[in-house]
């Protein structure tokens, strides 16, 4: 079966359709509403959203921590809408591990294998086997309160992997941990899913996370989905205002400006990447366009810098350039300073107006 990025099998891993939740309340809350989507064996999968747009409580219905108000769910080509979680091929890993604080890390990954009354030999083999993929070999018999928060997200995934579920459902999984250790336990998720080969079906709110990791996105808002596909294209090509303000910075052109910058109507998305920064005055190359303006905010992020440019079009861009030749002097310099901005038309991609 192949495992490329985009492809579905016949009977995918994932399969939602239709699939609606409504809370009760005065008036109720609608919190997912027309999901459809299918989620192919073997992929790195995130649903990404802000807060509030509905992404953990799809992994809930998927997990059977809830029952959707209608639609279905299917595992495995499996309608699994009305069986209990604990039926399901499915396991869970939250943001605070929720691991056994007077159980050591043997004892914490064996613990499902215990309840299902697996043999105490098959159980402590397939939970060093657990630990081995999760690269915690040798930090069998510690206690929870003396390892580092990678350690114990790492535990906690191998507890999730000990079962080995068709389906990994990871809600917010590095949500505590801080920037350094979340970036490397990014690298470290990824190759633990080209290992094992099953599916993760990944829950953020970070952008960058999500585009790092996985093989697909889907971008909910408002209890849809916006958009569906590989991470580099929801980023490169957005297919909403939405997606192209939300995944990353985009910069939107429309009205006047648009005709002005672009030459043509309607709502515009540039990245800002994908702006050249120039010297006032520059001519364009071929296949150029070009805009004059003055840098009203300049910021220094180390390897890059971030400027703010108000253009004489009477719209306001942001372009990144890299810090390769000067520091945060020479970029700090250029504040108030008349420039030229620089986009080749294929930068420019055209979204629906925001509904």
């Amino acid at each position: 079966m192949t495992t490329s990025p985009g492809a579905v099998s016949a009977a995918p891993a994932v399969r939602l359709h239709g699939l609606r939740k409504e809370f009760s309340g005065r008036p109720p809350v609608v919190a997912v509403e027309g999901v459809d989507l299918q989620i192919a064996d073997g992929e790195f999968f995130s649903m990404l959203g802000p807060s509030g747009s509905g992404k953990t409580t799809v992994l809930r219905l998927i997990a059977g921590f809830e029952e959707p108000t209608s639609g279905t769910v299917e595992l495995g080509g499996r309608d699994v809408t009305r069986v209990p979680a604990h039926r399901r091929d499915v396991n869970t890993v939250f943001q605070d591990y929720a691991l056994f604080p007077h159980m050591n890390v043997l004892e914490n990954v064996e613990y499902g294998l215990r309840v299902k009354r697996v043999s105490r030999a098959e159980r402590r083999q397939r939970a060093r086997d657990a630990l081995g993929q999760v690269r915690l070999t040798g930090h069998e018999d510690r206690r929870p309160g003396q390892l580092s928060g990678g350690q114990r997200q790492r535990v906690a995934l191998a507890r999730a992997l000990v079962n080995r579920p068709r389906v990994l459902l990871l809600d917010e999984p590095l949500g505590a941990l801080d920037l350094k250790l979340r970036e490397q336990m990014q690298i470290e998720l990824k190759a633990i899913q080209r290992e094992v080969g099953i599916t993760f079906l990944f829950v953020t709110h970070d952008q960058e996370e999500a585009l790092t990791l996985s093989d697909r996105v889907a971008v909910f808002n408002a209890g849809r989905i916006e958009q569906v596909g590989p991470a580099a294209e929801v980023y490169e090509r957005p297919a909403t205002a939405f997606v192209a303000g939300f995944v990353g910075t985009s910069n939107l052109v429309t009205g006047q400006a648009a005709r002005d910058l672009v030459g043509r109507d309607g709502v515009h998305s540039i990245r800002p990447e994908k702006l050249r920064l120039a010297e006032a005055g520059t001519a364009p190359a071929s296949g150029e366009r070009c805009a004059d303006g003055r840098v009203a905010e300049v910021v220094y992020a180390g390897p890059i810098s971030r400027y703010v440019v108000d253009l004489d079009a009477g719209v306001r861009l942001v372009a990144l350039q890299p810090n390769s030749a000067g520091g945060s002097v020479e970029a700090a310099g250029m504040r108030d300073r008349r420039v030229s901005l620089l986009w080749r038309d294929e930068h420019v991609v055209s979204v629906p107006a925001p509904g």
